[in-house]
């Protein structure tokens, strides 16, 4: 069995470029091009849903979020993130810390499987809906970034055209 990619737009869109995230998967989503196994889900701040649907054995997570990494407005950054890199964090099951999420997967049965970062530096997360220029023309890389990642953790296979993003829902029980 072919492996399964879990790609992740995180982020709030009414921060400014914290919305970097879920505007990339969009756009991933619209695009197409990436193989069946990968699922494109924006999660926006729903850090439980993430959580739960990491436990339905994905092989590999590709989390696209914004990554205050020092840099430029607008560089990007990929990060491996293995579970030495998140120590601790208090999960919060109403928002989205990835760090906490992570860290607690264990907590709920499931094990933090091969997990990757595109992150891009943003220019400013306050009060406001839309993304700075300098994020806006990251999000094209940031794209061909996770197409490059996903073709490196999925044997080739026939991509999938125009698939649409899902947007996480709450689960029923």
């Amino acid at each position: 069995m072919a492996a399964r990619v879990l790609v992740a737009g995180i982020g709030n869109l009414f921060l400014g470029d914290d919305g970097f995230g879920p505007e990339a998967v969009r756009r991933l989503a619209r695009d197409g091009g990436l193989p069946p196994q990968a699922r494109v889900v924006d999660y926006g701040i729903r850090g439980m849903h993430l959580a739960y649907d990491l436990l339905d054995g994905y092989d590999a997570l590709v989390l696209v979020d914004a990554y205050p990494g020092g840099g430029a407005p607008g560089e990007l950054t990929v990060l491996r993130i293995g579970a030495e890199d998140l120590g601790a964090g208090e999960f919060d099951a109403h928002g989205m810390n990835p760090v906490a999420v992570l860290a607690n997967l264990d907590q709920l049965g499931g094990t933090l499987p091969l997990t990757y970062l595109v992150g891009c530096t943003p220019a400013g997360v306050e009060e406001g809906i839309g993304l700075s220029e300098a994020v806006e023309s990251a999000v094209p890389e940031a794209v061909q970034t996770v197409h490059t990642l996903v073709r490196q953790l999925v044997p080739a296979g026939p991509p999938v055209a125009n698939a649409s993003v899902k947007s996480a829902e709450p689960r029923r029980s």
